[in-house]
């Protein structure tokens, strides 16, 4: 107790004198100490920034502060900065942006709580001379330039009289303000274009319009003076001659009551937007000293003419010869006035609130003589604008604001903290980031740091572009010009923040509301524990350096001597190498594809050391691919690139389906060639070629593309049926025929694909050795699946006929649907010449983990009881038998499973028994689903062809679209069944046009507005709406890859800790504190993460909730017939209505927000349809407007 009387005594003496006791210090009472005026309380009649700016230098001179707000900003931090704050008439009274116009209320409120000065700040009135008067007349200080010098000023016409009286140079234009289109136009008649229409009355771009050809002129005309009217009161404007490429520079005035005028040098505005300043210098860079000397002493000389007093701004255009023309006085304190203050030392509001309460110039030290420039700064103003879209404004809650700092660093902020809402009814600035430097360099280079440092989540900032902006060569050598940002697109070449932890946070706060949505995803996972990764030791028992990938392998010999010098050295091993299917087909067949590519990389290097001398790692292609973009996220490219690193030794083998690529239809042959060209230089080796029929002229397009992408070609037959059935057609004569004509092909290896497991020992004996008898050199690669349990056999069968590779898989994701056991083969194979040169210590060392990531996908588990031998007699493949029985349950079919296998039988029958591998294998399989859910028979399916609506899948076989069945199509059947409809007699790729890829490229990038790569044309031109879908959803949720399965299946436990590296060295810690309630207005929920120590939240839609409230329908940016709104706001006037004719670039209706209108015109010619608003609806941006539908 001692201790803290003692530091009570301590702090009381800061502020006490003597020992009698005195009442509690107050803020007022400390600021009443070191009070310099008389005058004791002001009032700001402004928002945002300025007041906030004003307060702060009026507590540091102990004035007690009044702060004015209109209902819509009750929120806003001005309102919490005053001492005292109110509200500007009663709700609904005056719009938002008209509280801040409503003189009399303002006064009124002044008046009422003991304001002795008003400060107006910019904009709104405080350029306004009546508000100026009516101040005055209630016995109050306007601080500020007298209302009739501000009539003089304030009034673009009068200033230009005022300057030609001086005989300061000004720029040609009307000699007063005008009113009408026809004074506008006779002006255009006699000086031509390009003219600036302005506001008579106010600033900050509003009421500006740049007009360069005639048909531009009365649109634009309407638009500046009905802006001006919204903005300021007054619709009245000038105009003037155009400069191209001027610089814009001002100059910082102060006056005080006794005639003294002073200027505190400089300002360089030339860098602006819409005439709304950007970023701006002082002093001006490279301004000559002889120009800068004239423009400052005229400057001077305008103010000293009409007697200036206070803060003021003299405003000229400097052309490409460094002639000077004024433009305007403001008479008002300007945004930029914070890098005036920062070179000169000055702080100008208090200079304008001394200098308005009496004081001369002389005695607030500020004598021409005394003031003089140090150093260089720079203001960027941080906006909630989006620069890609034309600098729409965004409007939102703000998520996160972490701002910047440091040394030279100076900010000025209105709304910028967390929690903020960005409305449509104000100026879209945040911030004013305003930076100190020595140099010109210094203080760029400070000013971008400060930039890159902000955080801002929730809404679209400007931050990417200025930093565009502040690194380009001509900002850099400070030679930009008024219509820089206009005349230089490469400043929209926009890198932006990845905002990659707000984004994650989103999808995990969905996660945690509404659960997983991964489709085919049943319960959680069994295992949610961290996956052990095993050690691999050598024979003396020592831990294997695994910390880089191993480098020997088969790899190396396709690098050195190509596919024919790998071929010869895969035919003169003497042992039969093994194919590893674990990192797709088998995975595939169990867990439905959805084996994450980070689940696959955690246990890459071991991979690498383990199973060096594997022939292949089958690792990509086939289903995986379009399984990585629809259900996991993911870019199936970016996991075949990080594979590639990890695993530099061992062949990368991918499942290529002919003349379709990886698409389930055939595609022209120009595709097929530019995929396999970004799959080779990605990382496979050994491209699988098969085609679903075992048409050649199919087969013939994958082997070609190989050949020229310079993989290693292994040309395939696809087994199907039992080859010892003497009644199937395909038989051992048959598959000779095949091989024959792939080796005509000149394949690099022969693939065997039993892709329903079907190979009996036996059979394998036969087919093996025939064709090793009649191609000894030819390496075979056998291919199966489990499905009935004989696959072990079958392989060894394989491997003693000659076969030179047989695939297996991990033993936890063996056996079944999937490969046979790899642990089971090596056994089998032990002793004899036939070893697979693999260490079967190492081998079940990496199942171990394997088998702890089949308990965490356990929610996509087959759920398969044992072996299937009954697959001799249905045939189907593996990988679709578990699909099936997954569609069987999702179609209520689920207790007609055997039916089901049965109506396979009957299906495949009917279509001629065909070959069945994806997509054909899906053609019966969707058959054979159809006659079950309508309770067909074979004969009722013969019997009713003409008038059945079968799966769409069903009718593209029979047209041809997937190529030439071995023996012809099924008639009467094909022809009852088709209707009318083409018959293809020829491979489908023939009729296809080639790919434009070029063009493909150009539209993606409209679309989806950054870098395109060869990878994702050729991933949208084999699945377009998948692939658009997935760019969709990470633009959405951002790269999920890195986010530990776990978490991306089912949500954390409130409170648990867990962390997701977004990339080497940046870590984020999160934990899930808590769900909110449901709001039943909106059906959403808040749900609160700490991330890094910080609280971060993030609004879920819970899909579970029933909500009544009905929002516009978005329109959609691919379909050019949507109009869609770009910024939020309100529609002011709408010209047209349903069944308006419009050409391209008619108004279609005007939206006015944050202080703009803006005009929406038709996208192309048509007819409006579906006119979804009426004038004075406030609507969100993207809100479908109408649609316009071409004639």
């Amino acid at each position: 107790m001692a201790a803290a009387d003692s530091t009570s005594d301590k702090y009381e003496e800061v502020f006490e004198e003597g020992d009698t006791p005195k009442e509690t210090q107050t803020v007022q009472r400390i600021r009443a100490n070191s009070t310099i005026m008389q005058l004791n309380k002001i009032l700001v009649a402004n928002r945002g920034e300025i007041p906030i700016r004003i307060f702060r230098t009026a507590h540091e001179l102990s004035l007690h502060t009044i702060a004015i707000f209109s209902y819509e900003d009750r929120l806003s931090m001005h309102r919490q900065k005053a001492d005292e704050a109110y509200v500007i008439g009663k709700r609904g009274q005056y719009t938002p942006v008209g509280a801040y116009l409503a003189k009399e209320e303002i006064v009124k409120i002044a008046v009422e709580h003991g304001a002795q000065m008003v400060h107006p700040g910019y904009g709104f009135l405080s350029e306004n001379a009546d508000f100026a008067r009516m101040v005055e007349k209630a016995g109050l200080i306007f601080i500020g330039p007298s209302p009739d010098v501000i009539d003089a000023l304030g009034d673009k016409v009068s200033a230009r009289t005022l300057a030609i009286a001086a005989g300061v140079p000004v720029v040609p234009g009307t000699e007063g303000a005008v009113e009408k289109y026809e004074e506008v136009k006779d002006f255009t008649d006699q000086y031509g274009f390009p003219v600036i229409i302005k506001a008579a009355y106010g600033g900050g771009g509003r009421g500006m319009r740049v007009v360069r050809q005639d048909s531009e002129l009365k649109e634009s005309f309407e638009r500046a003076t009905s802006e001006a009217k919204s903005a300021f009161g007054n619709g009245t404007v000038f105009v003037e001659r155009f400069l191209d490429k001027p610089k814009h520079i001002e100059v910082q005035l102060l006056g005080d009551n006794h005639g003294n005028v002073v200027h505190l040098y400089e300002r360089d505005c030339s860098v602006q937007r819409r005439h709304q300043k950007v970023v701006e210098i002082a002093p001006a860079k490279d301004l000559p000293v002889e120009v800068r000397d004239k423009i400052l002493e005229d400057a001077v000389k305008l103010a000293k003419s009409v007697n200036y007093r206070n803060a003021g701004t003299a405003e000229f255009l400097v052309d490409q010869q460094n002639r000077y023309y004024f433009i305007e006085i403001n008479p008002r304190i300007q945004v930029e006035h914070t890098i005036t203050e920062e070179i000169t030392g000055i702080d100008i509001v208090a200079a304008q609130i001394q200098i308005a309460a009496g004081a001369t110039l002389e005695q607030l030290g500020l004598e021409q003589s005394r003031i003089s420039t140090r150093g260089f700064a720079m203001q960027a103003r941080l906006t909630t604008e989006d620069p890609s879209k034309g600098f729409q404004p965004d409007t939102g809650k703000i998520e996160v604001y972490r701002s910047a700092g440091g040394n030279g660093v100076r900010l000025d902020g209105g709304n910028g903290f967390a929690g903020a809402v960005i409305t449509p009814h104000y100026d879209s600035l945040l911030t004013k980031v305003t930076c100190l430097g020595s140099t010109f360099e210094i203080a760029r280079r400070k000013l971008l740091r400060s930039l890159i440092e902000f955080r801002i989540r929730g809404v679209k900032t400007n931050i990417p572009f200025l930093g565009s902006l502040l690194t380009h060569p001509t900002f850099i050598e400070g030679n930009c010009w008024t219509t820089f940002i206009d005349d230089t697109p490469s400043l929209f070449d926009l890198v932006g923040s990845l905002n990659r932890a707000q984004r994650l946070l989103s999808y995990l706060g969905d996660v945690a509301v509404n659960g997983s949505s991964i489709k085919g995803q049943i319960g959680e996972p069994k295992f949610k524990g961290d996956i052990i990764v095993p050690d691999l030791l050598d024979a003396d028992g020592h831990k294997l350096d695994v910390s880089q990938p191993c480098t020997k392998g088969w790899r190396n010999i396709i690098l050195e001597k190509g596919p024919k010098g790998f071929a010869k050295a895969v035919r003169d091993y003497k042992g039969c190498l093994l194919m590893d299917t674990t990192w797709r087909d088998a995975h595939q067949s169990l867990l439905a594809t959805r084996v994450r590519t980070v689940d696959l990389l955690n246990i890459a290097k071991e991979t690498s050391h383990a199973l060096s001398n594997l022939y292949s790692l089958e690792c990509w292609g086939g289903a995986t691919f379009d399984v990585a973009m629809r259900f996991l996220y993911e870019d199936p490219w970016d996991r075949l690139r990080k594979m590639r690193k990890l695993i530099p030794n061992i062949p990368f083998q991918m499942l290529l389906r002919g003349a379709n690529g990886v698409a389930y239809s055939s595609l022209p042959d120009n595709a097929i060639d530019h995929f396999v060209d970004q799959a080779k230089k990605n990382g496979v080796d050994i491209f699988r070629v098969f085609d679903a029929l075992n048409d050649i002229n199919q087969l013939e397009v994958g082997i070609k593309a190989v050949q020229k992408a310079g993989g290693v070609c292994e040309g395939t037959v696809c087994y199907s049926g039992d080859m010892l059935n003497p009644k199937k057609k395909y038989n051992l004569e048959y598959y000779l025929d095949l091989v024959d004509k792939l080796v005509a092909l000149d394949i690099d290896v022969l693939g065997i694909k039993d892709m329903a497991g079907v190979l009996k020992p036996h059979a394998a004996t036969l087919l093996i050795g025939a064709i090793r008898k009649k191609y000894p050199d030819l390496p075979i690669h056998v291919h199966t699946h489990d499905s009935a349990g004989t696959g072990v056999a079958s392989m060894v069968a394989c491997a003693m006929a000659g076969a030179d590779a047989v695939d297996a898989a991990t033993d936890s994701l063996s056996g079944m649907t999937s490969q046979p056991s790899i642990n089971a083969i090596l056994a089998s194979l032990d002793g004899t010449d036939k070893d697979p040169g693999l260490n079967g210590h190492h081998v079940r060392a990496l199942d171990s983990y394997w088998a702890q990531l089949r308990l965490l996908y356990s929610p996509f588990e087959a759920h398969l009881l044992g072996t299937d031998p009954e697959v001799y007699e249905h045939e189907i493949p593996g990988g679709q038998l578990t699909n099936m029985m997954f569609q069987a349950s999702q179609l209520g079919l689920g207790s007609q499973w055997q039916e089901t296998k049965k109506a396979y039988e009957h299906a495949n029958d009917l279509l001629g028994d065909i070959v069945k591998v994806t997509p054909t294998s899906k053609v019966v399989g969707d058959l054979a689903q159809f006659m079950v859910s309508n309770k067909l028979s074979p004969e009722d399916v013969k019997a009713r062809a003409g008038e059945l609506d079968f799966p769409g899948s069903v009718l593209e076989f029979l047209e041809g679209l997937m190529g030439q069945p071995y023996g012809g199509f099924p008639e009467p059947f094909r022809t009852n069944a088709l209707r009318g409809r083409r018959k293809l007699d020829k491979r489908p790729g023939l009729f296809l046009d080639p790919v434009d890829f070029s063009a493909v490229k150009k539209e993606l990038q409209r679309k989806f507005e950054g870098q395109i790569t060869e990878c994702d044309v050729a991933s949208y031109v084999m699945y377009p709406k998948v692939f658009e879908d997935y760019r969709a959803f990470v633009n959405k949720f951002g790269d999920l890859s890195v986010l530990p399965t776990k978490y991306f299946l089912c949500r954390p436990e409130i409170g648990e800790e867990f962390h997701v590296e977004l990339e080497k060295g940046k870590v984020l810690i999160l934990k899930l504190l808590a769900i909110g309630p449901l709001s039943e207005n909106t059906g959403q929920r808040e749900v609160f993460y700490e991330m890094n120590g910080e609280v971060r939240q993030v609004t879920v839609d819970d899909n579970k909730a029933s909500v009544e409230n009905v929002s516009r329908p978005k329109a959609d940016p691919t379909d050019s017939s949507q109009v869609g709104a770009p910024m939020g706001g309100a529609l002011v006037e709408l010209r047209v209505h349903d069944g308006t004719e419009v050409k391209k670039g008619d108004p279609l209706a005007v939206l006015s927000a944050m202080k703009m209108e803006m005009v929406i015109s038709a996208p192309h010619n048509g007819v409006v349809s579906s006119l979804m608003v009426r004038e004075g609806d406030s609507v969100d941006g993207s809100d479908l407007i109408c649609r316009i539908v071409k004639g």
